[in-house]
């Protein structure tokens, strides 16, 4: 009979020893947004800059995307690394060993907030490639091409700080939520505000056998319903590329140790926050798509290329076409809207299981054929207003619908890039806990 630790690793999970700031570190200048948010407003991170001044953050730590660009990005990466190098030299972290974190985050839109349990997940049992099957998978398609700029950063940096998160399926509760209810008979870890807008953030130390073994039931009961051929368990939500770099770092890692160091090698784990698909106060919205330089009729006929059948119906406004596209359909639905009017697009046998994948089939295709460029807008609003103008189409999809995300995954292998969004910029997950990533950093 395995033990609980046992339990967990064959569920691909680990322990971690997390690094938090000790006593008297200014938590609120500490944490920091992740680095993929705000990559075309740089006047964030200046401000961000000014905030932290001189204290520990994490802001030393990361490398935002809105500077990936710039010229001598060595020199910042040998930094971050000299900065992560000097904070566990002066022993700025207190350290929690073997445990996970309860973590609870709240915002100015879900004031109730959201629930998460800080993880090691197992990159063995992860693979991004397309048509994968492993336990930890990929949601949108992984762009190659984004990974070796981020290996640099990562490949010889000594810690790792998490801004992925991971989801389940857990209908039921039964994972994170338990630990929720008992929050009082656990020891707090932190507590704070974040800046620019980001709500607050706390901590609680799970580190108790019956509570690893409560995890592990939970997540067993749910694995049993899973295909054993195609066993979903843990889709990415969050930091999808972040990941696929840790993967990376990890196979180059395999060549240059010895085999008694493959099981325990603190690079085959990358830490995450695992978020339940369910909770109430993690948003999914549709990122929502406006081409330009198109005609309706161009749209039309690649549309009707990707369908056995499609229906196309105009409708007098937004909120009608809102609620036309969400409600339940035997068809495939989507909106669009150009200078004239809206129109409700119904599709029957579409080459996708969601509109989403059915129209970057036609998105591409037009691109390819230079008949339009596209971008991905956040809001319908906004959407709506830019496809009101001259020559521009805007494409309104419904909500990503949680009961379908994981079974969308299993059929369609991974959903569109830039299909939904976990939040607004200031809502993703804040940079916090840290870990020791290369055995020999003390």
């Amino acid at each position: 009979m395995p033990n609980t630790l046992e339990r967990l690793n064959n569920l691909g999970l680990q322990t971690a020893d997390i690094l938090l700031p000790k006593s008297g570190v200014d938590l609120s200048k500490w944490a920091v947004v992740a680095c993929d948010q705000y990559t075309s407003d740089k006047s964030y991170w200046e401000q961000a800059q000014a905030y932290v001044g001189s204290a520990p953050s994490t802001l030393n730590l990361i490398f935002p995307e809105a500077y990936l660009e710039d010229t001598e990005p060595e020199k910042r990466i040998e930094a971050i690394n000299a900065h992560m190098a000097d904070y566990l030299k002066n022993s700025l972290f207190d350290t929690f060993g073997h445990c996970f974190f309860l973590v609870h985050r709240t915002t100015n839109t879900y004031k109730k907030g959201r629930w998460g349990l800080l993880v090691l997940l197992d990159l063995e049992q992860y693979d991004y490639s397309v048509g994968s099957r492993s336990m930890i998978r990929a949601t949108e398609g992984t762009i190659l091409s984004r990974i070796p700029p981020r290996k640099e950063i990562r490949k010889n940096a000594p810690m790792e700080l998490p801004h992925i998160m991971v989801l389940i399926s857990d209908h039921e509760r039964s994972v994170i939520e338990p630990l929720a209810a008992k929050r009082d008979q656990l020891r707090q870890a932190y507590d704070t505000t974040l800046m620019a807008g980001g709500g607050s953030l706390g901590a609680w130390v799970v580190d108790s056998d019956e509570d690893f073994a409560a995890i592990a039931s939970a997540l067993e009961k749910i694995q049993t319903n899973l295909d054993p051929e195609n066993p979903l368990l843990y889709a990415m939500g969050d930091g999808n590329h972040s990941l696929a770099t840790a993967k990376s770092c990890w196979e180059d890692v395999k060549l240059t140790i010895p085999q008694d160091q493959l099981e325990t090698h603190p690079a085959r784990y990358a830490m995450v926050e695992l978020e339940n698909i369910y909770d109430p106060g993690l948003a999914f919205e549709p990122i929502h798509r406006v081409l330009f330089g198109i005609k309706f009729e161009t749209f039309k006929a690649e549309v009707e290329k990707c369908a056995s059948f499609v229906v196309i119906e105009k409708v007098s406004d937004l909120s009608t076409l809102h609620k036309l596209i969400n409600e339940k359909s035997e068809f495939q639905r989507f909106g669009y809207r150009d200078k004239n009017v809206y129109y409700l697009f119904n599709l029957s046998q579409a080459v996708a299981n969601i509109a989403a994948g059915t129209l970057q089939v036609v998105i591409d295709s037009l691109l390819e054929q230079k008949k339009a460029t596209v971008d991905y807008i956040h809001g319908e609003e906004v959407t709506a207003s830019l496809g009101a103008k001259e020559g521009n189409g805007a494409i309104i999809l419904p909500n990503v619908s949680k009961d379908t995300f994981f079974e969308t995954i299993i059929k369609d292998s991974a959903l569109p890039r830039k299909t939904f969004s976990m939040g607004e910029a200031n809502e993703k997950r804040y940079y916090m806990e840290a870990r020791k990533i290369i055995v020999q950093a003390d």
